[in-house]
């Protein structure tokens, strides 16, 4: 298994708005296309309105790499920019955990 998490914060409320939907667009995609990819989740702060957090689980580095390769990604990642006020990540490296099938 590989994951990220990563927190984003937007600029402002119309920011934040305008990235939930570009968030929602990419995640129809994933969803849709990504059998590599076992959870992408991603979640407002509570008591933070601006704040985003993404959780990413996939299959190994292979499918993060796959996911990443993904035109529908690509625009997202070039797109997320305009509405951002800054950007942090984390890569996760699976110990154990509960809920997912995981081979090691």
């Amino acid at each position: 298994m590989f994951g990220l998490m990563v927190r984003f914060t937007c600029k402002d409320e119309s920011a934040a708005a305008e990235f939930d939907s570009l968030v929602a667009q990419t995640g129809e995609q994933i969803r849709a296309n990504e059998p590599g990819t076992v959870i992408y989740t991603v979640h407002r702060v509570d008591g933070r309105p601006l704040e985003r957090i993404f959780y990413e689980l996939y299959r190994d580095k292979d499918a993060f790499e796959a996911h990443e390769s993904k035109d529908y990604v690509k625009a997202f990642l070039s797109a997320r920019e305009q509405y951002l006020a800054s950007t942090e990540v984390d890569r996760l490296d699976f110990v154990s955990g509960k809920g997912v099938d995981v081979e090691h």
